[in-house]
């Protein structure tokens, strides 16, 4: 598809034009559909995630065995969700949020094995493909998928040395800026597969050294996480024994970060949060290629329908998503298209261009975007820590953007009145999803702490 010039693109869609001047936007999706005209437009639906949630399951014999930190939970890999009421002060105090309900933490920073959101859509992917791998060379059967001791002792068995010399035939390879490659390369190596991960320019080199030294290979480009996945994908198309993870067109992953939301119920009843037509429930999510944040919010919209409100934010240098979306030519834009760099202090979200196929299904499931400067990321991840003793990394500080300018912001505020909620504000809950950090190194850590922008 031919772009139209940055003139046309700025005279056609406003918000472009403000998006090129680097200003923090917030965008109103004026597509979203009530939830159960979107279910019928679907390609997906709650039998896809409740498929992939059966599939995890099933591996957690293998999961508790390759990774002994699981135990606690049986082999789920899951995270907390914890009230951040400090933070919420310091929301209210210094960015004049007036949030009156109640702000939560869902801590997928703090996942098991991967330390980030991508732990979810990431080692799914990897585990179906090893399920189909694994039946293909006999060490499952059909009769396996069904459950039971026998099935978990076949599960558990793929950890064997002898699985082990099966799997490493075959390559499992993938294009990233940081954290999907980590979830990709640190399983497949667990699995025993010659793991390989692509990584652009602004892969952090500590997440390098770390997948090194778990076996993993991985190859470094100048260029951005675009160029990473063209190539990735190129070496992977040439070889029959290779297995690309294709971040911006995977269905798998999708459905692995939704199955977030069945599991976000039974957390939220813990927490004595209710979520129905009087108790609105918001969640703000970093978005870099898509695929994370919008897995997570198709899985929502599934459970909690038109009582939850889902919205994204980017980095002002990489809003991908949004650029898509507010012009509706989705993945045929990118951010330089707009005179944008992509480049970002949030390694994570730089991304370029966004995922079509999520782009296409948020469409008629997204409520809408914040984007948010670099300098801001570190000040949400200092006062964060200071009022909760909680570190997250920059990226994942993102969605703190969303949450401060919910109830303030013109287009946000036009948003709650037209979905008839500005009576029931008082009753709302807000979740800020926090998408990576507990494996950043302590020396790091020191870094971002004392990085002023």
């Amino acid at each position: 598809m031919m772009i139209p010039d940055q003139k046309t693109l700025f005279e056609t869609w406003p918000i472009l034009g403000r998006m090129n001047r680097e200003e923090e936007v917030v965008w109103v999706n004026p597509d979203k559909l009530p939830v159960s005209t979107a279910k019928e437009r679907s390609e997906l639906s709650m039998k896809d995630i409740d498929d992939a949630e059966a599939r995890l399951k099933r591996f957690a014999p293998f999961i508790m065995r390759a990774f002994p930190e699981t135990e606690p939970r049986n082999g789920l890999i899951e995270s907390e969700l914890v009230r951040i009421p400090a933070m919420r002060e310091i929301l209210n105090d210094k960015y004049h949020a007036c949030l009156k309900g109640t702000l939560l933490l869902k801590k997928d920073s703090h996942l098991a094995i991967a330390g980030s959101v991508k732990a979810r859509g990431g080692i799914y992917e990897v585990l179906k493909h090893t399920e189909e791998l694994a039946i293909a060379n006999g060490l499952l059967t059909e009769e396996d998928l069904k459950g039971g001791a026998q099935s978990e002792n076949a599960y558990s068995a793929l950890g064997d040395e002898s699985a082990r010399k099966i799997f490493s035939q075959y390559k499992v390879q993938v294009g990233s800026t940081g954290n999907l490659g980590m979830s990709i390369g640190i399983m497949s190596a667990a699995i025993g597969y010659d793991a390989i991960v692509h990584m652009s320019a602004d892969a952090k080199q500590w997440k390098k050294d770390l997948l090194r030294a778990r076996g993993v290979t991985v190859i470094e480009y100048e260029a951005d996480y675009g160029e990473a996945v063209k190539n990735g994908r190129k070496q992977s198309d040439a070889d029959p024994m290779s297995y690309f993870v294709d971040d911006e067109n995977s269905r798998d992953l999708f459905l692995g970060y939704a199955v977030a939301a069945k599991r976000l119920v039974g957390q939220l009843d813990e927490q004595g949060v209710t979520v129905d037509g009087e108790h609105p429930l918001f969640v703000y999510i970093p978005c870099g290629v898509g695929g994370a944040p919008g897995g997570i919010t198709f899985g929502l919209k599934q459970v909690f329908g038109d009582n939850v409100h889902c919205f994204f934010v980017e980095p002002v240098q990489a809003p991908c998503m949004l650029a898509g979306m507010a012009s509706g030519l989705q993945n045929a834009i990118s951010v330089q298209d707009i005179g944008l760099t992509g480049l970002t202090h949030a390694d994570g979200l730089a991304v370029g261009r966004a995922s079509g196929f999520v782009g296409g299904v948020m469409k008629d499931f997204l409520s809408g975007e914040f984007t948010v400067r670099d300098a801001e990321l570190y000040d949400f991840m200092r006062e964060l820590l200071a009022s909760e003793n909680i570190f997250l990394e920059p990226s994942a500080c993102a969605s703190f953007m969303g949450a401060a300018k919910i109830c303030v912001s013109e287009e946000t505020r036009h948003y709650i009145e037209a979905q008839g909620l500005a009576g029931k504000m008082g009753n709302a809950s807000h979740i800020v999803w926090a998408t990576g950090g507990s494996l950043v190194p302590e020396s790091i850590r020191e870094q971002y702490r004392n990085t002023y922008l």
